[in-house]
């Protein structure tokens, strides 16, 4: 059960990046800095934003997920928007909530209602949203291409035989049937074209995002699609009977909207945007999402989630185990990848092995023969919290409250927890309460003020990690809701 602190960022792709570009890893204290600095230099305008959402201390943004913007890939949440927003959420000092929401209109609706602060989209500016919205600065820019498909052994063909096959100019669009997501973009260029060239395009508008549309075009389902062009070259490396070379609109501002009239947050985010594109962090962030070879090869693999639905070979072996203990195999799953990395074979500096981390006492106590059979870990990593959970039912009854005592005494030791709850309760604070309560002792047990305290039984521990170990276990849960599937 050992603890680590879990990065968010591909430190993989970062690499590859900054090896190919000659610079130094974009996650240093230099340029952690450099943010800051950055906020104290305009302290009046941060701290009006700070203040407008400090009720809550929370940013909550709306975003899509594919394979650029937000997913997960081997258990890990990633995407070109999710690290924009979590650079953008701590220069604000602000904790991130993201709203998961790929219709448009729906999106649209959220923000003008006021359910989100921010929709973090590749938003097209037009006249007709701005004025239910506000635009941030463009955070990139694009075309819209036509998606078709080449012609069958388009291999074997010469350059200009292929180019027979293929709308070049936009006027032989007409006639043709196009399917592109629903209120979008797309659709609006489509018919401004219907006047441009005269003649008829039948537009059909569906709910699917335009990656799904592109797959469906690549697999002979539909003929012709749109696409801005940035996703068009992504999906490309992995449907190569796509082509994607006919542009039908100019290159377009894409953006991040505020709720109409709210300057504070609109400025703040235009002032760390503005300085943050002219960074080596963020083309290396851009390249990672938009021009990295390798996600032909993660977006085919079995843990790619929007591909294949599943988190890790294990989810099967987590569905079923979680059953006896009523968790959701999701907060299961996100528990065994902070534990291993979905690694059977690891072993930690202490001698904890396995996908669950066991130690030798904790195995053997709850039968395991071979420590590293993934499913004999995880029964016994499950008993072992059922274990936990029959202890602690009598003293913290909500059982959501619950859950994160656990996750906690897992980590660091049951006794530790208790000592945690002894502090809150000495000090008045609630010792049923993990966030704002208890999750501060036991961050302080390695405090001398507090662990020779005569009610600390357990001595001293280092809080710091059971208490990252909760946090970024229940964070990556909300992370596996808003993508996998029950």
């Amino acid at each position: 059960m050992q603890g680590r602190k879990i990065s968010y960022v591909s430190s993989f792709f970062y690499l590859v990046f900054a090896l190919s570009l000659s610079c130094s890893d974009t996650q240093n204290p230099g340029n952690i800095r450099t943010l800051r600095a950055s906020r104290e230099a305009s302290p009046g305008l941060e701290e009006k934003v700070i203040s407008h959402y400090n009720e809550r201390g929370t940013l909550t943004a709306v975003t899509d997920y594919n394979s650029t913007n937000y997913f997960i890939y081997r258990g890990e949440p990633m995407g070109y928007q999710f690290e924009l927003l979590n650079l953008l959420a701590e220069h604000l000092d602000l904790n991130l909530n993201i709203i998961v929401n790929n219709d448009l209109e729906e999106s649209f609706d959220c923000l003008v209602n006021g359910q989100c602060d921010l929709l973090a989209k590749n938003v097209t500016i037009t006249r007709e949203r701005s004025r239910l919205m506000d635009f941030t600065l463009p955070h990139n820019q694009t075309r819209q291409v036509l998606i078709q498909r080449k012609p069958e052994k388009w291999q074997y063909m010469t350059e200009s035989e292929r180019e027979g096959h293929m709308i070049r100019t936009l006027l032989d669009l007409g006639g043709k049937t196009v399917h592109v997501q629903r209120n979008s973009a797309y659709a609006s260029r489509l018919r401004n074209l219907v006047d441009e060239i005269g003649d008829t395009i039948i537009i059909v508008e569906v709910g699917d995002v335009p990656e799904q549309l592109i797959t469906m075009v690549a697999e002979g389902e539909i003929d012709y699609t749109v696409s801005d062009e940035n996703i068009a070259m992504v999906n490309r490396t992995y449907h190569d009977n796509i082509d994607i070379e006919t542009a039908i609109s100019f290159s377009q501002n894409l953006a991040w909207a505020v709720k109409k009239g709210d300057n504070h947050l609109r400025d703040s985010i235009n002032r760390w945007l503005g300085n943050f594109k002219n960074t080596i962090e963020y083309r290396l962030l851009y390249a990672k999402y938009f021009r990295n070879q390798r996600s032909a090869w993660m977006v085919q693999s079995d843990f790619y989630v929007l591909a294949s639905g599943r988190i890790s070979p294990y989810d099967e072996l987590m569905k079923k185990y979680s059953e006896e203990i009523g968790w959701d195999w999701r907060l299961l799953a996100s528990m065994v990848y902070q534990e291993s990395n979905f690694r059977h074979d690891v072993e930690s500096w202490a001698g904890a092995q396995g996908l669950m981390q066991l130690m030798p006492g904790t195995a053997n106590r709850f039968g395991v023969i071979d420590i590293n059979n993934p499913e004999e870990n995880i029964r016994a990593g499950v008993r072992y919290i059922a274990w936990l959970d029959d202890i602690l039912s009598d003293r913290i009854p909500a059982r959501e409250e619950r859950i994160k005592f656990i996750l906690a005494s897992y980590n660091v030791g049951l006794g530790h927890v208790l000592d945690a709850r002894a502090l809150a309760r000495k000090y008045e604070r609630d010792p049923d309460r993990w966030t704002g309560s208890v999750d501060y002792f036991i961050l302080n047990k390695s405090n001398p003020d507090y662990f020779l305290d005569p009610v600390v039984r357990h001595g001293y521990a280092r809080g710091q990690e059971p208490y990252n170990y909760v946090g970024e276990i229940l964070e990556r849960y909300e992370h596996y809701k808003n993508i996998i599937a029950e």
